[in-house]
């Protein structure tokens, strides 16, 4: 059976010599999907990475060799690299938004890399279909679930020997996760080519993976213990988040996507927001963060109406509701070690004295399973559970009284986002923390929900 890819004994680390994979092989063979499974930090999307020849800035490979269809590509000049990424690879990472044209529409998007004519074929075979004037939208009027989906288009259209997914199914809802589990182990076979795919998903990695790789480390994950589950006291239940009536568009066509959305959050409660992708789950979060304006409806917290805009919101209004986002590489500052990102809101809401800053820091990462040693790296040098968990830590930093959740455990792995979800328990209860999350985990949403809402459906 052809191999369309080989890496033998790598080792990649950082110049004070933390080693992001040590010493790891593997090889994916033509029609045959390898799964990487693995601990968030084990690994898995340096190895990706390395398959096109992009280690993470700041590293450098210490030991072993990467050879992607014949080439060497830690080894080779930057043209022939630059051929092999435009004719017979094709990468789409954990955020794929961030790597799609703003400016560009669908239709261009997708067929800029390959033949025109062929993009609507591709959007049904993704199983985007029914969508009004889909092919004539932009990326950013696409929901998360929806970006991923045109990125695995594009990546498609130019009919690589070597499909490369960074958590390919994140976000996206069960049915539709199975379903592109199933496209992609019947490409694999009908084209020929060779799939690699990191995944925390044991249920589609079941239902794909021909080979799995599982890679040993990561960074280990705080045990936090549970919480008691105490009765939400009367004063709690007349305090909160509450919205009524709220109604949402997207794009310049104007495309409504949410029609009178009640919510209740009353302090110390869960309330999970549940629907398929693109059904505005995403929209109703940000603009209760006020980071996307509703057409109508009114937003309150404790009584008191919230600016729909986060800028006309006063500080502590600011402070009291933090947004953790479901693709955080996008909100960390790359030039920005993650020690300072927790610093500045410690400050800015005047969380602490300056020189208890590097203390509080230190306990935030705990808090959220990290250790005080990845205080001093860079956003680009964490895998994207980490960086995931830097987010919610700077939120958790404001000490807010609301913490909005975008599928923030999409790309952990199972014990992660249990210790996670945990920690958002012991919040809720030793502090009175409302949380609204969003998630298509339906067995984590019926063990930690007090509340469900379900849009779009």
């Amino acid at each position: 059976m052809t191999v369309h890819a080989r890496i033998d004994a790598l080792t990649v680390a950082t110049p004070d010599g933390h080693e992001l994979v040590s010493g790891v092989g593997l090889t994916a063979r033509a029609g045959r999907v390898l799964a990487l499974v693995g601990p968030s930090g084990s690994g898995k999307t340096t190895l990706l990475r390395a398959m096109i020849g992009d280690l993470p800035a700041g590293t450098s490979r210490r030991t072993g060799m990467v050879e992607t269809l014949g080439v060497d590509v830690l080894g080779c000049g930057a043209a022939e690299l630059r051929a092999l990424r435009r004719t017979r690879v094709a990468y789409v990472g954990q955020d794929p938004g961030s790597a799609l044209n703003p400016w560009m529409r669908v239709g261009r998007l997708i067929t800029e890399t390959g033949s025109p004519g062929e993009a609507a074929d591709l959007l049904d075979e993704v199983r985007l279909t029914g969508i009004p004037g889909l092919l004539k939208r932009r990326a950013g009027e696409l929901s998360g679930g929806q970006q991923r989906r045109v990125a695995l288009a594009r990546a498609l259209a130019r009919r690589p020997d070597l499909l490369l997914l960074d958590e390919p199914t994140a976000g996206l809802d069960a049915a539709l996760r199975d379903e592109i589990g199933d496209l992609l182990h019947s490409l694999a076979a009908r084209r020929g080519m060779a799939v690699v795919l990191s995944c925390h998903d044991q249920k589609l990695i079941a239902r794909l993976a021909d080979d799995v790789l599982n890679l040993p480390g990561g960074t280990p994950s705080t045990a936090v213990p549970p919480a008691s589950a105490g009765p939400v006291t009367e004063r709690a239940k007349e305090s909160g988040l509450r919205a009524r009536a709220l109604h949402a568009e997207v794009g310049a066509g104007r495309l409504p996507v949410l029609r009178g959305v009640d919510l209740d959050v009353p302090s110390g409660t869960a309330v999970a927001v549940v629907g398929p992708s693109g059904s505005g789950k995403t929209t109703l979060l940000r603009g209760l963060a006020g980071l996307h304006p509703f057409s109508a409806g009114t937003v309150t917290l404790d009584g008191v109406s919230l600016h729909p805009n986060v800028r006309g919101r006063g500080r502590d209004q600011r402070r009291r509701l933090q947004f953790v986002p479901q693709n955080p590489m996008g909100a960390l500052n790359p030039s920005t070690t993650v020690s300072a990102a927790l610093a500045r809101p410690l400050l800015l809401h005047r969380r602490c004295p300056r020189a208890a800053v590097p203390a509080q820091v230190a306990a935030l990462l705990e808090q959220v399973g990290l250790g005080a040693e990845q205080a001093g790296r860079y956003p680009r040098e964490l895998s994207g559970g980490q960086r995931q968990r830097v987010s919610i830590a700077r939120a958790l930093a404001a000490e807010p009284d609301v913490l909005i959740c975008d599928e923030i455990t999409s790309a952990l792995d199972g014990g992660t986002a249990t210790a996670v979800m945990e920690l958002l328990v012991r919040l809720r209860h030793e502090r009175g923390v409302a949380v609204v999350f969003a998630s298509h985990d339906l067995a984590l949403v019926e063990h930690y929900a007090d509340t469900v809402i379900s849009i779009g459906r």
